[in-house]
């Protein structure tokens, strides 16, 4: 970053000017299509979104092109922190390869490429090795204000309720909104929760969190922190905590040794990421149970970087057996050793179920999982918590009954990696599992009113041709 020179102030105006164009050489066909409904408590919206991060904003771009304009994107955060990039994201770069095409979907004025060259340069962008996390924040927000894209603030999403076939009733924000078809981007959280052993919660909040949640590590200038698991996000917060003041960092995990293999790099390709969903149940079973045998490696750079600490020390093969809250501190104990801290932090993943999630009280007992539709020969519990998903992310049914009422409900979230792989929450898959869901809701927009659209159609009498005989 040393190398980059200033951000050029005149810059985006240009860039802004370039993606209007781009988007208007596109704009075909340019005809607004979808029949308007009615209900009596108040207008109905084509498309609602819930969660405005990178996902969200990638549907509504994606539907917005497909002539659906009566969308609405709803986040429960303040404008500016949708996402985790500055909330509770503590890596200092995004993980992925620079050069992906994701939520600009094949726009080339609208990738992060365009977007970093228009400020720093061919050489700036040269120069750049992975993008930062704040830099990808600022970028989505200028994506956001860019196309326009309709988004409602603070707006947390309660309940989604069947009104009818086709018909929803979202509480969010204090009020309810009416919508035909709902969309759950909501990241990598969305299809349940993060996770939290049992034993930990013996302790008092004020003496843990996980990775998930905002935690002040400048207020714990010289503390111990002990951390548990040994994913990414582990080596991210210790990292980040050392560089707030953090004394000491710990960070434990089950097995002797970090994964040196990360599968997901192999699953970045055309072939995976687009036609995993055309697999058999039976292979995308194995190849997700395979996937998750793997934690997720930390990268090298935020490895390295936590080691470079003097302050910061690995434990592999050492377990939390059991935590006990002293005057000193919480006491740790391992197979090896016992330990004391100011505050643990969990990076322990999450737990995907459908019951889970509030918004989803009134329709989980409909949404099919995978161990509704197929017996492993060995089966994994986390991949059967997994919603079974049709491949365009909606939601399928136990019953026919459940299928009325789950009409029009999309899971455009991480839970959808048995079903789709690398796809929804995640940036590698995003050019691909766009414009599936994008093609899902549309679709489902024009055949439900299919028979108003044909009767339109054949009452069409729009006289074109105006010659006379000379």
């Amino acid at each position: 970053m040393d190398q980059i020179s200033p951000p050029k102030s005149e810059a985006l105006t240009e860039l802004a000017a370039r993606v209007r164009h781009d988007l208007a050489c596109l704009d075909y066909p340019a005809r607004p299509w979808v029949r308007p409904h009615r209900h009596p408590e108040g207008h109905v919206y084509d498309v609602l979104i819930v969660g405005g991060g990178q996902s969200g904003l990638a549907a509504a771009f994606g539907l917005m092109r497909e002539k659906v304009e009566n969308i609405l994107v709803l986040d429960e955060n303040p404008e500016g922190q949708e996402g985790p990039w500055v909330t509770y994201a503590r890596m200092v770069t995004l993980r992925t390869p620079k050069h992906l095409i994701s939520v600009d979907l094949g726009v080339p004025s609208l990738t992060f490429r365009a977007w970093w060259e228009a400020q720093y340069g061919a050489e700036g962008w040269e120069a750049l090795g992975k993008i930062p996390r704040a830099a990808w924040m600022r970028y989505l927000i200028w994506y956001r204000r860019i196309l326009g894209i309709p988004v409602r603030n603070e707006a947390k999403v309660t309940l989604i309720e069947p009104v009818q076939r086709g018909l929803f009733r979202v509480h969010a924000g204090g009020s309810a909104l009416l919508a035909r078809k709902v969309v759950l981007a909501t990241g990598i959280q969305g299809g349940g929760e993060w996770h939290t052993p049992d034993f930990i919660k013996t302790l008092p909040k004020s003496r843990y969190a996980h990775t998930s949640e905002a935690v002040d590590y400048a207020a714990m200038q010289g503390k111990r922190i002990g951390i548990l698991g040994g994913g990414a996000s582990a080596f991210d917060n210790a990292q980040f905590a050392l560089g707030e003041g953090v004394g000491r960092v710990q960070v434990f995990i089950r097995k002797p040794a970090l994964p040196k293999i990360n599968p997901i790099r192999f699953m970045e390709n055309a072939g995976f990421l687009g036609h995993f969903s055309d697999l058999s149940d039976a292979q995308r079973y194995d190849g997700i149970d395979h996937f998750l045998s793997f934690n997720q490696p930390p990268t090298n750079d935020t490895f390295n970087r936590a080691c470079a600490y003097e302050g910061f020390s690995f434990h592999p093969g050492e377990p939390w057996l059991s935590v006990r809250e002293t005057p000193d501190g919480v006491e740790v104990t391992t197979p090896k050793a016992t330990y004391l801290f100011d505050f643990l932090v969990l990076s322990t993943g999450l737990l995907t179920d459908a019951r889970l999630r509030p918004e989803l009280a009134a329709l989980a007992g409909d949404i099919a999982c995978w161990r509704d539709k197929y017996q492993a020969p060995k089966p994994n519990p986390l991949i059967d918590d997994h919603p079974y998903l049709a491949r365009d992310f909606a939601f399928t049914a136990k019953t026919p009954d459940g299928a009325d009422r789950l009409h029009g409900l999309f899971n455009f979230n991480y839970a959808a990696l048995a079903s789709l792989g690398l796809s929804a929450s995640a940036l590698s898959g995003m050019k691909f599992a766009a414009p599936k869901l994008v093609y899902g809701v549309v679709s489902q927009l024009f055949t439900d009113d299919a028979p108003e659209i044909l009767a339109d159609y054949k009452a069409y009498a729009e006289e074109e041709f105006s010659g006379v005989w000379p």
